[in-house]
């Protein structure tokens, strides 16, 4: 079975506290942007290793192609500005 945009939040959210999780994606390739205060102080592989551990397995045997933009709150609210 392919993972879905929802199934790979739900399992974001379930091992990492987020303020905010987007996933979009067509089955193969997926997009997602993490906001969470446990990026606060770390660098962007820290980050993506935090979400690689909240999605455990899922990441090396189902999903094959996902990007990623992690936030922290505050960079997230000074988007844009």
């Amino acid at each position: 079975m392919l993972p879905t945009p929802d199934s790979i939040r739900e399992h974001i959210e379930k091992g990492l506290a987020c303020e905010k999780v987007t996933v979009v994606g067509d089955g193969a390739h997926f997009e997602a942007l993490i906001v969470s205060e446990a990026f606060e102080g770390k660098r962007l592989i820290a980050r993506h290793q935090l979400v690689y551990a909240a999605l455990g397995d899922r990441m090396r045997e189902e999903i094959h192609a996902l990007s990623m933009k992690t936030l922290t709150p505050a960079e997230y609210a000074n988007q844009g500005k």
